[in-house]
């Protein structure tokens, strides 16, 4: 399997590296292209080019990866994986790994981000796609990427035998250890929402705060905050027969 690793925190963010490291370790031919900075909330945007349509690319070696190929990109990671699929970085991948992102992807709000919008968009030129996040908070402290990474490498071999267009949407709880994903639905929202502060001049900037109350039960939101990893398959954008 060829696997290609993407985020939307950006080409040193320490989840991608260890993201990456997971596809060595199981095996995989690995290659890693990300954006250059920050990326998040950028859905499967794929503003990238400037005026003259050229995009940056800069080969970079990531810590603990070496002679695994590298790139940094000018552009969104949708940008990134939809070029990828044409191979722009080597061979074209099998596999699309997302992340790891640091925060959650949970609820609807997942239609925004960048970790999902590259694994839909791997999916939709034929990949099979995962996007990995880690539940850190608004407040984190240490970050357990590797726990991140041993739930996510539980499930490559699963991933690997789905059929090409398949994404799964993992989100793994901030502890030392997890135990296996449960299959979760989509919440209306999760236990962190953005609200919109408008400010004197007219300027608008985006805050997240705490949710209060309980979410559903089986949801992506209630299970990650009882400390259980969730996975929930996404469906990439198809017809709707019944519209």
């Amino acid at each position: 399997m060829k696997a290609l690793i993407t985020n939307d925190d950006g080409i040193d963010s320490p989840g991608l590296a260890a993201l990456a490291r997971a596809a060595v370790d199981h095996g995989w031919q690995t290659a890693v292209a990300a954006p250059a900075r920050e990326s998040s909330g950028t859905s499967a945007g794929l503003t990238a080019a400037e005026d003259d349509r050229r995009v940056e690319v800069d080969r970079r070696e990531l810590p603990g990866l070496p002679g695994v190929p590298a790139y940094s990109v000018a552009a969104h990671p949708a940008f990134i994986v939809l070029v990828a699929a044409q191979g722009a970085f080597g061979d074209v991948p099998d596999i699309v790994l997302s992340g790891v992102n640091r925060g959650a992807n949970v609820g609807r709000a997942v239609l925004h981000s960048g970790t999902v919008g590259a694994a839909l968009t791997g999916a939709i030129n034929g990949a099979r796609a995962m996007a990995v996040s880690l539940d850190v908070g608004l407040e984190p402290g240490v970050e357990h990427w590797t726990t991140a990474t041993a739930v996510a490498a539980s499930l490559f071999d699963r991933l690997a035998a789905l059929p090409p267009g398949t994404t799964l949407n993992l989100n793994v709880p901030n502890q030392p250890h997890a135990g296996a994903p449960r299959r979760a639905s989509l919440a209306e929202f999760g236990a962190v929402r953005s609200r919109v502060k408008q400010g004197d001049d007219g300027s608008i900037t985006l805050t997240s705060v705490f949710v209060e109350g309980d979410q559903p039960p089986g949801s992506d939101a209630a299970l990650l905050a009882a400390g259980h990893p969730t996975l929930t398959p996404l469906r990439p954008v198809t017809e709707d027969p019944e519209g």
